[in-house]
């Protein structure tokens, strides 16, 4: 009689818990959420979690903050983030090097993208633009990859910094065109553009929204958008697919992520807000006229957008035997 009694307790317990959790789902968020972005302020990702957290706290009169915890290329942040509870208060703007390259690169991560967090929604992709200084005689790909093959090792191109998006479309455009091309990596964006433009390295992978007034004003020439689509922002520039090389693909990535575990309702819920924000008309037409592609389908599009990302980056690393210390 007592096994059966504490049987009966106990599916009492898992009825009651069943009915409370949608409940609070349905409520959310009914105290403060934090959006946790591992980048400074200022920029891309700090720009879409604050205006994700802008629409969120209109809508629901709940504070929303948004808080950069910066350090150690955005391990930081990502590891506070995954190590959070699962209860939808503590999200994450992720974003490509978090959560596809540095995996693949640092062995020793504190945390796993692949089972610390569950995808929310791709909120928008910026594809890199290849660009060449004026100085180099190439207006094609095909006249890049020609010129770069009768000078080996004569060219170089800039990134960000090891690891970066411009890191991974250099080494992967050597491996597809089969060139010798040295790598040139910098402390950030700003000081690898400032030597392209002073023509002390030859090419680069960068974002269309950094690259625009650069190539409005003559001080490069784009090549190819690594992109299946063009782009709004430089329709004039052919696609990747366009020129002959359908695999260089990538660029900049940004997406919100929760901790694993989160309830599917708060994911749900989430993802709709997150639509509603970056689908109005003026966030949609601001943010593409800087270059950015934005996708915002379900978490399961999402999820299949980065396993296919983390498969190209990880063949890329492995092929061209990246580290982090070179």
């Amino acid at each position: 009689m007592v096994c059966i009694g504490r049987t009966a307790v106990a599916a009492a317990l898992v009825v009651l818990l069943g009915a409370i959790c949608p409940a609070r789902a349905a409520d959310y968020p009914v105290k403060p959420v934090k959006i946790i972005v591992s980048l400074a302020p200022g920029g891309l990702a700090d720009m879409f979690a604050r205006l994700l957290a802008q629409h969120m706290s209109d809508t629901t009169h709940q504070a929303v903050v948004v808080e950069n915890r910066t350090g150690a290329a955005g391990v930081v942040g990502a590891e506070a983030a995954a190590k959070a509870p699962a209860d939808g208060y503590t999200l994450y703007l992720g974003l490509h090097s978090t959560i596809a390259i540095l995996p693949f690169l640092n062995a020793k991560l504190p945390y796993d993208p692949a089972t610390d967090f569950v995808p929310i929604v791709h909120i928008a992709t910026l594809p890199n633009l290849l660009v060449v200084h004026p100085s180099v005689p190439a207006r094609t790909v095909a006249e890049l990859v020609a010129y770069a093959k009768s000078k080996p090792g004569a060219l170089s191109y800039a990134s960000q910094g090891n690891g970066s998006s411009g890191h991974m479309a250099g080494e992967q455009f050597k491996q597809l065109a089969g060139i010798d091309i040295v790598h040139v990596p910098y402390r950030g964006a700003a000081p690898a553009v400032q030597d392209l433009l002073g023509g002390q390295v030859q090419m680069m992978f960068d974002t269309v929204t950094q690259e625009m007034p650069h190539i409005a004003a003559g001080k490069v020439r784009a090549l190819a958008v690594t992109s299946t689509e063009r782009v709004a922002a430089v329709a004039d520039v052919p696609t990747t697919v366009e020129t002959g090389l359908p695999q260089l693909q990538g660029g900049a990535w940004f997406g919100l992520f929760a901790p694993t575990g989160t309830p599917p309702e708060v994911v749900a819920w989430l993802n709709r807000a997150a639509r509603d924000t970056f689908m109005a008309p003026d966030v949609r037409a601001r943010l593409q006229q800087q270059g950015a592609l934005l996708p915002l389908g379900p978490p399961e599009d999402f999820a299949a957008f980065i396993a296919a990302e983390r498969q190209r980056w990880s063949g890329v690393i492995r092929a061209a035997g990246i580290r982090l210390d070179q």
